[in-house]
């Protein structure tokens, strides 16, 4: 009988966004318009260009880079201006795993979350 203890899928879940998280928010200096072609390992299938100016288009793309994305891509893709503005929305469109993760690291993102904090 195999007695190896595996962690519950949550925590691994929860340690793989945590494990890609920047320190502060301000190391996301991606790009604030213009479109965006997001690389085969982020997005393997279906669309891949994105358009920054487009409200809806720059929603999918952060959606996307957050669930997909490695540390590098969180850097390069995603603007922590444009994030901060996104969140209140972006957060109960994201899997509750990399919401607790990117709040529990960057505080500052509650901030501009609304007071009702229950997701939908």
């Amino acid at each position: 009988m195999d007695t190896k203890f595996t962690a519950p899928r949550a925590e691994v879940l929860r340690d793989r966004y945590r494990s890609r998280l920047p320190e502060r928010l301000q190391e996301l200096a991606g790009p604030v318009d213009g479109n965006v072609d997001l690389p085969l390992h982020i997005v393997w299938s279906g669309r891949t260009s994105y358009s920054l100016d487009r409200p809806k288009s720059r929603m999918t793309l952060y959606r996307t880079v957050l669930a997909e994305g490695l540390s590098e891509d969180l850097v390069a893709l995603l603007h922590h201006r444009l994030l901060t503005e996104q969140w209140p929305v972006l957060r109960r469109l994201i899997s509750p795993y990399i919401r607790e993760a990117w709040e529990d690291a960057l505080p500052e993102l509650l901030r501009t979350a609304p007071a009702d904090t229950t997701a939908a």
